[in-house]
């Protein structure tokens, strides 16, 4: 079990089973949602509890996803894909675990648009897009 929650508290979240490693996105809507770069986990829906889900706000940032963050202190939570039939995950963000995740970033996504304020030398997988 992992669980986690925002900054605030208002919102808490379980994870049952071990987590997916995790991919960082670097395009430029996950910079400007989080100050920086996105490292999150692909979780099954079934898996993932929620409470104080009221407190979620979600924001449609195309038309494939939606990104959900806490109305109250706006961390930056869950990375969720509009076709919920055709993705049985959500993306949840590493930052907000509280446990420890026992896994290790997997590897680097969208890195062409990258911010040109920081470099990535870890050796994983880089993959442009």
């Amino acid at each position: 079990m992992h669980s986690g929650s925002c900054l605030c508290g208002a919102i808490t979240f379980e994870v049952e089973g071990s987590l997916s490693p995790p991919d960082a996105c670097h395009c430029s809507q996950c910079r400007k949602w989080t100050g920086h770069f996105l490292a999150s986990t692909d979780v099954p829906r079934k898996q993932l509890k929620i409470e104080g889900a009221e407190h979620i706000a979600w924001f449609e940032s195309s038309k494939k996803v939606r990104r959900g963050f806490c109305s109250a202190c706006g961390a930056s939570l869950f990375f969720d894909p509009l076709d919920r039939e055709k993705h049985a995950w959500i993306g949840v963000a590493m930052g907000a675990f509280d446990t420890p995740t026992d896994t290790r970033l997997a590897l680097h996504i969208f890195v062409a648009e990258k911010g040109d304020y920081y470099d990535i030398g870890d050796g994983l997988p880089q993959n442009p897009y």
